[in-house]
């Protein structure tokens, strides 16, 4: 990924629009219930229905704890959540997903983060710093300050020498999922050539603590955006005196509510609070509950079924991200008496079939999979169109920059148009090519597959289909080689603008890194690099949107999946549930379990 050169006029510009997701890849603003939109939706009922939530820079004082507190909160008790797999990762500088950084903000704290102050309304503060930052010399300077009384769980103080050390090891080689940004910005666009990281005794002095409580950032060029970088799970802050390398993955050291009691991988973990978390240094965090039981291995429908029962425990339980299984959603959603417990928000993401450009290198056979693509099909096995929208586009509806377009019809042809998928496969150097496709082993996506090998055989393309395990999947799907032709993914703005989306999965090749589609392109690699340098938002935005579409014209990296509305119960005895519309998890921030 390239660094950024904006200026710091054009980022403080976009500093209060629309924020989506951070990462890659489950109320407000979607459908009623049973009252879906049309597969067929316009620009408009996109944009109202992916109406993203409002960001703001907050202040000193928004940096104080404690955090807002949910209507009704109680605090106390133990809450359940159940979901399909165990977190990849328990050290923060390997995430760079969204469930899992949604599990962290209970272990694990960064300088700054994003404080919910309403229903759709987020302010970027101060976390484990003072504020959200004071930035000097042009953009270049960054200075934060810690808190009084932030400790680690044994109580020991965190210091700007555990801030400076947890920058310097993401240079580590054993550290390659992370987000890049920081890295790149104190040193060059390929990080791990400038610096080895701190093991080996060697200081980055582009970080300075002059003091415990300050540490100061100095970048290469200016980023005025390093306040929303910094808040990226990837930059979580690791002791120095507990750094264990590679085993930190295993066993983290806590610096949020909440600490990990017990942890059975891939079946079940036990949160129990931090008695050295206080909750004044916190504007973030609500860890309301005592208790945290998390237990995984369970498939959408299995979580479908215990909740809309909703008996014994599972009144006090929710899942961070299962939706309504596909078979379930038409039942759920037409039933009055579980409306007050069903949870509704659009997707944030961008989502896609990737082309390996490495091994499907005619673009005929990209364009004719994207005219055969069986759209509809997918849309009726997910859950129907009161669970997702067709997308067209690179872009997710809710970025700024998104511009509507529709280069190979599908949504005049939502059932696929294999006449002209069979006229470009004549056009092709393969007119009956194999596609090796890996998806998710998941029930439903094992019927989406057996949807899409069924279309594309009547173009006359073979499809092998690859089941691959879930909670690997980033894992595999990233190496650059990967033994696939085709393979699913998303992506989400890492904050308010396509100048975190395009530099990042069209950027460098590398195993672990976030161009899976492998695309190498001087052309697009050069005018990304000429829109980050506009110093008018609007004009970069304009530019996004007008490249977004030349990419799916010239070179048709990926087809673009649906646009999904994710639908979610939960137990009758959880308040504070709600779907964070930056993540599209159920954020723990709000989580209580009610008295009755």
């Amino acid at each position: 990924m390239s660094a950024r050169t904006r200026s710091a006029l054009a980022v403080f510009a976009i500093g209060s629009l629309a924020l989506t997701a951070a990462c890659s890849k489950g109320n407000a603003g979607a459908p009623p219930a049973g009252a879906g939109p049309s597969a067929t939706a316009s620009a408009t009922s996109l944009t109202d229905l992916f109406a993203p939530p409002k960001v703001t820079i907050g202040t000193a004082q928004d940096s104080a704890g404690p955090a807002v507190a949910p209507e009704g909160v109680v605090k106390g008790g133990t809450v359940n959540m159940i979901d399909r797999d165990d977190y990849p990762h328990l050290d923060p500088g390997r995430v760079y997903d969204n469930v899992t950084a949604n599990f962290h903000l209970m272990i694990t704290r960064g300088l700054t983060g994003y404080k919910r102050v309403g229903k759709g309304d987020y302010k970027v503060v101060g976390d484990l710093a003072t504020d959200a930052g004071q930035v000097s010399d042009g953009g270049k300077t960054w200075t934060f300050t810690l808190k009084d009384g932030v400790k680690w769980q044994d109580g020991s103080p965190i210091t700007s020498a555990d801030v400076k050390w947890s920058m310097e090891r993401l240079f580590a080689p054993f550290i390659t999922e992370g987000p890049p940004y920081i890295q790149q910005w104190l040193t060059q666009d390929d990080f791990k050539k400038a610096y080895g990281g701190p093991y080996g005794g060697k200081e980055l002095d582009a970080v300075e603590t002059p003091d415990d409580k300050t540490v100061v950032f100095h970048f290469t060029s200016p980023h005025a955006d390093a306040n929303y970088a910094l808040a990226m799970t990837g930059y979580g802050i690791v002791p120095k005196a507990k750094d264990t390398k590679e085993k930190y993955d295993k066993e983290p050291f806590s610096s949020g509510p909440y600490i990990i009691a017990k942890h059975v991988v891939d079946k079940s973990m036990d949160l129990e609070r931090n008695p050295n978390w206080d909750p004044a240094t916190d504007p973030i965090r609500g860890a309301y509950p005592d208790k945290w039981h998390l237990e995984f291995g369970y498939q959408s429908l299995q979580v479908t079924d215990r909740l809309v029962a909703d008996t014994g425990d599972d009144k006090k339980t929710f899942s961070f991200y299962s939706h309504v299984a596909a078979e379930r959603t038409q039942q759920v959603v037409e039933n009055p008496d579980l409306q007050s417990r069903l949870l509704k928000q659009p997707s944030p993401y961008g989502d896609y079939y990737y082309f390996n450009l490495d091994r499907v290198k005619d673009i005929k056979v990209r364009q004719a999979i994207n005219y055969a693509w069986p759209t509809k099909q997918i849309m009726q096995i997910s859950g129907g169109p009161a669970s997702s929208v067709i997308n067209t586009t690179i872009l997710n509806p809710s970025v700024s920059g998104w511009l509507d377009y529709d280069v190979f019809g599908m949504k005049q042809h939502p059932e696929g148009d294999i006449a002209k998928a069979k006229e470009l496969l004549a056009q092709s150097g393969n007119p009956t090519p194999t596609i090796v496709y890996g998806y998710n082993d998941t029930p439903t996506e094992e019927r989406i597959t057996v949807a899409i090998k069924n279309q594309l055989a009547k173009a006359g393309i073979k499809v092998v289909a690859k089941p691959m395990n879930t909670k690997t999947w980033y894992d595999a799907t990233g190496k650059v080689d990967n033994g696939l032709d085709m393979y699913w993914s998303g992506w989400g703005a890492d904050w308010p603008t396509a100048a975190t989306v395009f530099p990042v999965i069209f950027g460098a090749v590398r195993d672990g890194g976030y161009n899976q589609s492998h695309l190498k392109d001087p052309a697009i690699t050069a005018e990304i690099k000429r829109i980050e340098g506009l110093a008018d938002a609007a004009e970069a935005n304009k530019a996004w949107g007008e490249l977004d579409k030349k990419i799916m014209e010239t070179v048709t990296p990926l087809v673009p999946a649906l646009n999904n509305v994710g639908l979610q119960l939960h137990g009758s005895l959880v308040g504070g549930a709600e779907i964070d519309p930056v993540s599209w998890v159920v954020s723990p921030n709000t989580i209580f379990v009610k008295s009755s």
